[in-house]
């Protein structure tokens, strides 16, 4: 297969159907409308065949023609440069900096505890899940701030944010009345037409068996 993924001629993502890891860096793609295949792989039961690609047997991996890049921080910021317009990284390179300051705090703070939410124990879920929900409390005003998250444009940190943001109702995380500021700006930035169309179809019936459960 390795040689198969070589020879492609056009940028293809392994992506697994329902990680959020996955979905930013479809949701990136799809900004960038970019022409790529999305081949969709178990990121639980990581195929041999790409194992070459990735020695640390994960998903999202991008292959660029000879260029083969895995972590998904990695891949957006690449596909923000491979496909300049529109930006999504700040121009100039204090606003940069701050950009991936906020991105490596959101991966840090908020990604690690919805990892544990998914995956961790009981336990040790149920305090994630407490803790995820208090820090996006305390976080009210940086949402309130701008238009997007610290923003009046759609930048990486919004692509970032909002494959995380969408899954909270799927874990039982209800955010209060008082939080209605990020209930406001999920719905902004995952009414996308490019969130829906980075979806996979897992994804989808995951919002649609979500959609019957609250009717």
């Amino acid at each position: 297969m390795i040689n198969a993924i070589n020879r492609k001629s056009i940028m293809t993502l392994f992506s697994d159907p329902i990680c959020h890891y996955s979905h930013r860096a479809r949701f990136v793609l799809c900004e960038k409308n970019a022409s790529a295949e999305v081949e969709y792989v178990d990121g639980k039961e990581f195929p041999e065949d790409l194992q070459e690609l990735n020695p640390y047997g994960t998903v999202p991996i991008l292959v660029d023609r000879d260029l083969a890049l895995f972590e998904s921080r990695i891949i957006i910021e690449y596909l923000d440069e491979r496909f300049p317009h529109p930006p999504l990284y700040p121009i100039d390179p204090v606003s940069r900096a701050r950009s991936r300051l906020l991105i490596h705090r959101i991966d840090k703070d908020w990604y690690t505890l919805l990892d544990d939410v998914i995956n961790a124990g009981e336990k040790k879920a149920a305090k994630a899940k407490k803790m995820l929900r208090e820090n996006l409390i305390a976080a009210i005003p940086l949402f309130a701030a701008k238009k997007h998250f610290l923003s009046d444009d759609f930048t990486l940190v919004d692509a970032v944010l909002a494959p995380l943001l969408w899954r909270l109702p799927f874990y039982g995380i209800e955010l209060p009345k008082e939080a209605q500021v990020i209930t406001d700006y999920i719905e902004l930035v995952t009414s996308r037409e490019t969130f829906k169309e980075s979806m996979s179809k897992e994804e989808q019936d995951m919002l649609e068996s979500h959609q019957l459960m609250a009717s």
